[in-house]
């Protein structure tokens, strides 16, 4: 659980800030600076990482001592539209999102504000897709509170941090209800006015306009059976061990497991593939113009295909039928899905017990495909980095996992503004 209400004893800590400037010559250049941060002890006051890039460097500190750091140009009183907010996986941290930020900060540098979340790292992640959905959600409303120039929000997670973004947005959701108007003004309450047209409710993401959701190797339907169980190669074997004994993960592994029956309720995971009472899960989704899913066709031992693309195993594209991109040669499959029309019959009041986990996962893919998504297939066959899929689909580390670059470059140019 959260660490907010833990001792208020302050220590010091040497944390290090990303400073991203432009040479000059449109290209982006990271520098690190130590810096000494106040802390509550259990509970670390996390600082923004926001890169743009442009010429001068500007730190804006709040009250409690976080900060974004960007680059300033474009004149004075110009500020970024566009709030770009990437999300981590598990055991992950900010850091992991270096890379792609700079390249969408090159590519977009009058228009977004790439924040990189600090909100749930490193053993953070073990503490529930709920709980770490909470944090992300906060930080977000932080975010935006800071930079009233925001107009439009996209949101891409990696791994993990997919399943948590979808589970913030549903916190951040705001619908405006929808009225009716007519050429002659307002409509009669009596309809009629034949003339008269029904507006679509406005919908919002934290007060902005959401554009894009694009996830990466995110297991949108679980862990289990999908060759996918983190730190254990993919084996079958380990993975039940593992889903049963889930806890070694914390809530998160209840979670992904599809183990956890809080109160007698389904499984989490079952629960956000529909809209609740409390959180519009897929009315949340539905807001975004774009719903993007990446995911490693091969070599990915911690997020199967499947789960990653929304899709049946009956379903999965034939690897031999599968061909690469020349300008993204790791790119090998890209589809649109439209959406499905079949109903999702699954009434969240259902007991664990009364369902199997075939049933259940087929229940979650009816609910999230209710929704269209572009599917982009990734493959690094023949790569030297193969083995290590899943981080290198997002470039973790830039000297490791370069073969990469491609994907992330697709996700720039076809991003939408």
């Amino acid at each position: 659980m959260d660490n907010n209400n833990k001792s208020d004893n302050v220590v010091q800590n040497n944390l290090e800030s990303i400073i991203v400037t432009n040479d000059g010559n449109n290209n982006i250049v990271t520098h690190k600076k130590n810096k000494i941060k106040k802390m509550k002890y259990g509970f670390i006051v996390r600082k923004f990482r926001c890169l743009r890039a442009e010429d001068d460097v500007v730190k804006e500190t709040d009250a409690a001592g976080n900060f974004d750091v960007e680059a300033a140009g474009g004149g004075k009183d110009h500020a970024p539209s566009h709030l770009i907010i990437m999300v981590n996986g598990i055991i992950g941290s900010a850091e992991n999102w270096k890379y792609a930020a700079k390249q969408f900060a090159k590519a977009y540098p009058d228009d977004v504000l790439v924040h990189c979340s600090d909100a749930n790292s490193n053993m953070l992640t073990f503490d529930g897709v709920d709980v770490m959905g909470n944090r992300l959600a906060n930080e977000v409303l932080s975010v935006v509170q800071r930079h009233p120039n925001l107009e439009k929000i996209s949101i891409i997670g990696h791994s993990l941090g997919g399943v948590v973004a979808r589970y913030a947005i549903a916190r951040l959701y705001e619908e405006e209800k929808s009225k009716q108007v007519s050429q002659n003004g307002p409509c009669k309450v009596d309809g009629s006015d034949p003339s008269c047209l029904k507006e679509e409710p406005m919908r919002k993401i934290a007060g902005l306009e959401p554009v894009s959701f694009i996830t990466s190797a995110t297991p949108h339907l679980g862990s289990s059976g999908h060759k996918q169980v983190p730190m254990f190669c993919g084996l079958y074997t380990l993975e039940k061990v593992a889903s049963g004994t889930s806890a070694l993960l914390g809530r998160t592994g209840k979670h992904l497991f599809l183990t956890d029956s809080d109160d007698g309720k389904p499984p989490l995971l079952l629960r956000m593939a529909n809209d609740t009472e409390d959180l519009k899960f897929i009315s949340a989704l539905r807001s975004f113009k774009r719903r993007v899913a990446y995911a490693n066709a091969r070599f990915d031992n911690l997020v199967g295909w499947s789960t990653s693309s929304l899709r049946r195993r009956s379903e999965l594209p034939k690897l031999r039928n599968l061909s690469r991109n020349n300008k993204y040669p790791h790119i090998v499959n890209i589809e649109t899905a439209e959406a499905s029309t079949t109903q999702n019959d699954f009434s969240t009041n259902d007991k664990l017990n009364q369902r199997k986990r075939a049933e259940m996962e087929e229940a979650m893919i009816r609910g999230l495909t209710r929704l269209s998504w572009e599917r982009i297939d990734v493959s690094f066959k023949g790569s030297k980095q193969r083995y290590l899929a899943h981080s290198t689909i997002q470039v973790k580390t830039k000297w490791l996992n370069s073969d990469g670059s491609d994907v992330i470059q697709h996700m720039v140019d076809s991003f939408l503004l």
